[in-house]
């Protein structure tokens, strides 16, 4: 029976093991320095403890921080860790004020919490890691394992396999697709033909095989059907999709077995998640929504007569059309007039249309001494209030609270390749690139490259920094149209 390796988070579930270990420890500590006494004497502190654990294992889990743990320097580690400390403190914070528990606790025991946390979890993670360095890769029980390779390619799959110090399996022989005067690669014995590998299997201590080699060759196709009659394990390369940036991963499809590539993927787990906040965000800003128009609805009726909500096409998920939901800050001949105003485009290439003073905005004009007079449509724009309605497209699930700003269709229509990677992922009502400048960036690749690294990226605790900046953003009117 195959033993999958680990995926995800639970990859390195003994790092958040430690980390919830160093979190109680310095919970303890802090209690014990505060009142002199035991934390978990009383039902008070027990369920601060408690409260502690969860936020711990909230910030370690959706924020995904023990990627890439093992390779992580000194300094980064340090980074990392104290990121994670100021999540579960801030976390710890917010349950305090919701709950209206606070005035019960030492405010003195929390910062104490913090300081200790971050410098017992640090300690134990360098530890823990230099003694899976030092003993880990020192396991009697390696699986053996078979390379399989084209006679160009093989010392450097050789090099790349043996690189990894955390490896279960050890290499205990070569098979060269063609023949080859070598007795040996580096250390590695070439131990037999392509057309002799599946009788050495047979007869040979050989626990899984690593292959990297055209599907062309049919004497691999019928070595990988000889390996599955056997029941031995299989590691097949994929040598002709090695763009970094892409993630693959084996499911089946219409009852085959496929291996898919995508720029990222949520699990099922995140999914729903994501949904629930922007259910939860919706109703939310769609009450703010309904409020706003309320408000500003009959002053932009008497500026410029005409509907309130201004609907536009736009270009959504992996190219899907859907109709985007603005209050209307523009005179109703908007569209008409862009074509005229093209030349003070800001934006170089023109895949995108911003200006400076726009005069399609209602109120917006010209005085006769050239002075520039602004009016509601500037102030709805200026303070985002005429993106609220687009609170009713996430409750319904078309749009979502974090993703890319969706293209308008003349937009989309002057794409390139590289361009379509916005469209990876349901449009948000805010982004990555709102909150990096908005008005400021004027390339159109800049705007692609963002929201690219947003998709490459993307996890909850992501999604949750976007929305603390942009509250930031909309307060300080920093970069907005």
């Amino acid at each position: 029976m195959y033993k999958r390796n680990a995926q995800g988070w639970s990859k390195h579930f003994d790092f958040v093991i430690v980390d919830e270990v160093s979190l109680q420890i310095a919970f303890i500590f802090a209690v014990a320095i505060r009142h002199q006494t035991f934390a978990y004497s009383t039902p008070l502190y027990r369920s601060l403890g408690f409260v502690l654990f969860l936020a711990d294992a909230v910030s370690l889990v959706l924020r995904n921080s023990m990627h890439g743990v093992i390779s992580r320097g000194y300094f980064i580690e340090a980074r990392e860790t104290f990121k994670n400390c100021f999540y579960v403190f801030a976390i710890a914070m917010i349950f305090l004020f919701g709950t209206q528990t606070g005035a019960s606790y030492s405010r003195i025991i929390l910062f104490l919490v913090f300081g200790f946390h971050f410098v017992i979890s640090y300690l134990l993670r360098i530890i823990w890691k230099l003694a899976i360095k030092k003993y880990g890769s020192a396991k009697v029980s390696k699986k053996s394992m078979l390379v399989v390779a084209e006679p160009d390619k093989a010392e450097k799959i050789l090099n790349r396999l043996s690189s990894d110090e955390l490896a279960d399996y050890r290499i205990t022989g070569v098979v060269l697709t063609d023949k080859d005067d070598r007795k040996t690669i580096g250390e590695y014995p070439i131990v037999v033909g392509l057309d002799g590998a599946a009788d050495y299997l047979v007869r040979e201590w050989v626990d899984s095989v690593y292959i990297d080699a055209s599907l062309s060759n049919q004497q691999v196709i019928k070595l990988m059907d000889a390996c599955a009659q056997m029941a031995v394990p299989t590691h097949y390369h994929i040598p002709n999709l090695s763009r970094d940036g892409v993630k693959r991963f084996a499911e089946k499809v219409g009852g085959t077995m496929v291996l898919t590539t995508a720029i990222n993927y949520a699990t099922p787990i995140q999914t729903i998640m994501k949904r629930c906040f922007d259910i939860f965000a919706g109703l939310i800003g769609s009450l703010i929504a309904v409020l706003i128009i309320i408000v500003v609805g009959p002053i932009i009726k008497k500026e410029s007569p005409g509907p309130i909500l201004f609907a536009q096409e736009r270009i959504g998920q992996n190219g899907k059309r859907f109709k985007m939901l603005k209050i209307r800050s523009m005179y109703m001949d908007a569209e008409d007039r862009k074509k005229d105003l093209m030349a003070q485009n800001r934006v170089k290439d023109g895949m995108m249309f911003k200006l400076d003073f726009d005069p399609r905005i209602i109120g917006n004009e010209f005085l006769p001494d050239g002075t520039k007079k602004t009016g509601i449509g500037e102030f709805i724009r200026k303070t985002s209030l005429d993106e609220f309605p687009q609170f009713f497209l996430v409750l319904l699930g078309t749009m979502s609270t974090v993703g890319t700003r969706p293209p308008t269709v003349d937009e989309w229509e002057k794409y390139e390749y590289h361009h379509r990677a916005r469209l990876a992922t349901k449009p948000g009502v805010t982004g990555m690139w709102q909150v990096s400048g908005r008005s400021e960036i004027t390339d159109f690749e800049e705007v692609v490259r963002l929201d690219t690294e947003y998709i490459t990226n993307w996890s909850l605790g992501l999604d949750l920094k976007i929305l603390c900046k942009t509250v930031g953003v909309l307060f300080s009117r920093k970069g907005a149209m």
